[in-house]
């Protein structure tokens, strides 16, 4: 499994057919998933939607969402202890978009 970000998607994901993976089904806390779907509701707040490009600050902004992202990924995993291994995959939107100009 991994822990991703995206727009109008669960946060975890089968690391090897790439399927979004309904959250409900997933054996963790209810506070787990309360602060994943928290998490993954602030996904793209670094992004302007119409314009296709970052915010000012959005660099930070992704940073700070990846490094939660990591911190509850850690958290997805002791929980499943040894079920799965569970990974992490970090938003580059920002990082990318920057390196552009």
């Amino acid at each position: 499994m991994k822990v991703e970000g995206d727009v109008c998607a669960d946060p975890i994901w089968c690391n090897q057919c790439y399927c979004n993976l309904d959250i409900e089904e997933i054996p963790i806390s209810l506070d787990l998933k309360s602060e994943l779907m928290k998490w993954i509701g602030k996904y793209g707040e670094w992004i302007d939607w119409d314009k296709d490009e970052i915010v000012p600050d959005g660099i930070k902004l992704e940073e700070e969402h990846n490094k939660q992202g990591l911190i509850l990924t850690k958290q997805v995993q002791k929980e499943l202890g040894g079920q799965y291994e569970v990974s992490f995959s970090p938003s580059t939107f920002a990082r990318i978009r920057a390196n552009e100009k």
